[in-house]
Order: C-alpha cells, then sequence, then structure tokens
C-alpha cells in the first residue's frame, strides 16, 4: 500500500540515548507504570461493569474513558520498552502510520469523553431535578458513540494526507513514538498542506473542548457557592472533583506539548513521555482513590472473594 509512494519502508527510533546503567531502571520504571495503568484501567472497567452501586451515566463514561486509555497507552509502551531494552529499535513505514493513528485517535476520544462527562456534572449539579430524564441510558451510549466515531474518523483525514507524503531522505527519529512533527521533518515533499490541516482541525476541537468543560466548571462553581451550608458545598464538589483533576492531567501536558514552542528534542520528549506514560497513571489513581463509590465496589469485590 505504501510502497509506491516511499522508498523508506522502515524507520529508526532512537528512544532515550541513555548511560548503560541507567536504561534498566528507565526501564523498570516505565514497566511498572504501564502495569499499574492497565491494572487500574481493568479494574474500573470490571468494576463498573459488573457492580449494580456503579450503575449510573457517570461510571459509564469512566468505563469508556479507561477503555480508550487502555488502547492509548498499549499503543505506545510495549513497543517504547522495547526500545529502551535494545537502545533504539525499528518500526516498519505501516507500523508508525498505526500507531500515529491510534494515538492522536485515542486522544481526541480522551477529550471527547471528558468533555461528555463534564456534561454530566453540569447538569447533575446545576440542573438535578431534570437530570435522570436528560441523561438517561440511550442519551449516554448516544454521547458515548458520537465520541469514538468522531475520534476515529475525523483523524482518518490527517492519515491521509500523510501516506501521501514521500520519506526519500533520512528515517531515523529521534522520539521513543511516530508522533506527527519528528515524523513529517522526514519528509521530503511539500508538507505545508498537512501543517495546516492539523492546525485548522486539531485547535478548534482542542479549543473547543476545553471552553465547553470550563464554561460547565464556572456554572458548577457558581452552583456551589449559591449553597449556604458548608458540608453541602463539600459534598457537591466532591462529586466532581476527581473528573476535574483528570482535567487538568489530561489538559495540562497536552497544552504545554502543543501550545508552547518548544524546539528542543530532550524537552518535547520528556514532556511527551509525561502526556504518553504519566498522565494515563493519574485517572485510576484519581478515582480509586478519591471516588467513594468506586473504594466502597473494590472493597465488597475484595470480601466477596
Amino acid at each position: 500500500m505504501y510502497s509506491n509512494r516511499t522508498t523508506v519502508t522502515k524507520f529508526i527510533l532512537l528512544g532515550f540515548q541513555i548511560h548503560e546503567p541507567f536504561h534498566i531502571l528507565l526501564f523498570t520504571l516505565f514497566l511498572l507504570t504501564y502495569v499499574i495503568t492497565l491494572t487500574g484501567d481493568f479494574l474500573i472497567v470490571i468494576l463498573v461493569t459488573r457492580s449494580h452501586r456503579l450503575q449510573y451515566p457517570m461510571f459509564y463514561f469512566l468505563k469508556h474513558l479507561s477503555v480508550s486509555e487502555i488502547l492509548f497507552t498499549s499503543n505506545i509502551t510495549p513497543n517504547m520498552l522495547h526500545i529502551i531494552l535494545r537502545h533504539g529499535g525499528f518500526m516498519p513505514f505501516a507500523g508508525c502510520i498505526i500507531q500515529f493513528y491510534i494515538y492522536i485517535a485515542s486522544g481526541s476520544l480522551e477529550s471527547l469523553l471528558l468533555t461528555v462527562m463534564s456534561y454530566d456534572r453540569y447538569l447533575a449539579i446545576c440542573n438535578p431535578l431534570r437530570y435522570a430524564d436528560m441523561m438517561n441510558l440511550q442519551f449516554c451510549r448516544t454521547l458515548v458513540l458520537a465520541s469514538w466515531l468522531m475520534s476515529f474518523t475525523l483523524v482518518l483525514i490527517t492519515v491521509t494526507l500523510l501516506c501521501q507524503l514521500s520519506f526519500c531522505g533520512p528515517n531515523i527519529i529521534d522520539h521513543f513514538f511516530c508522533d506527527f512533527a519528528p515524523l513529517v521533518d522526514l519528509s521530503c515533499s511539500d508538507t505545508s498542506v498537512i501543517r495546516l490541516e492539523v492546525v485548522l482541525l486539531s485547535v478548534p476541537i482542542v479549543a473547543s473542548t476545553f471552553s465547553f468543560i470550563l464554561w460547565t466548571y464556572i456554572c458548577i462553581s457558581i452552583t456551589i457557592l449559591h449553597i449556604q451550608s458548608t458540608t453541602g458545598r463539600r459534598k457537591v464538589f466532591s462529586t466532581c472533583s476527581s473528573h476535574l483533576a483528570s482535567v487538568c492531567s489530561y489538559y495540562g501536558p497536552l497544552i504545554v506539548i502543543y501550545m508552547v514552542p518548544y524546539r528542543r528534542h530532550s524537552v518535547n520528549k520528556f514532556l511527551s513521555l509525561l502526556y504518553t506514560v504519566f498522565t494515563p497513571l493519574a485517572n485510576p489513581i484519581i478515582y480509586s482513590l478519591r471516588n467513594a463509590d468506586i473504594k466502597k465496589a473494590i472493597q465488597k469485590a475484595v470480601h466477596k472473594h
């Protein structure tokens, strides 16, 4: 499919250029982080699926958020661990395109699901009397299905343009996965169209979802401030604190990576590492430690077995 468009059949990923004693420590750290992330996300998926206590819209969205993070981190981390052990590695051209596609699509899916979850919290706190009618099971399924379809369909535009580029020069990527910028920089054809397309497509989506989340939390904050009881304010805020922490852990590194014009490879690599490895670790920890219903479901499952 790609051989007639490029003379490059594989890319060399340099990974992390570190001294011999440290690569084992790095490998161990990332492997442990990956195992904890997968364990936490699978635990959330299983608990939400099987526990009657967690049959609410917020946890339904959380289950799909965990699935998106399993896909996101499993797309990058295993190959990154292989690169660390081998002090570099090869990635076929088709494999590089597929990794990039899953990386962008699953990241976009997480953004949309966080937006949906903020709308859910907005309705629950600002419009509680109509919440049950508005956020019914069919509507929840529609929101989740639309999020999956949008994220994996829109990215195809970028992937299609990427496949039409010619790669006839260097094939060395100074990164640990096939990200957009280092991949496009290797092309020997005109990349202005695809760069413009990415800006026109991604910036409005990221800006609109972040703005919507910000608007919902402004409304939530106003509602909370109108509650006279301190205990009541604390109780209402606790229902959305986990989601707010997830939003901060997702958008914080993302804004720094793509909005701040860093050009040093070491800085870009570190920020990408923060976003791809440690940000997915945050959600299972946040929801396991801060959400009372999740903790009770875990305790019930432990006592049962």
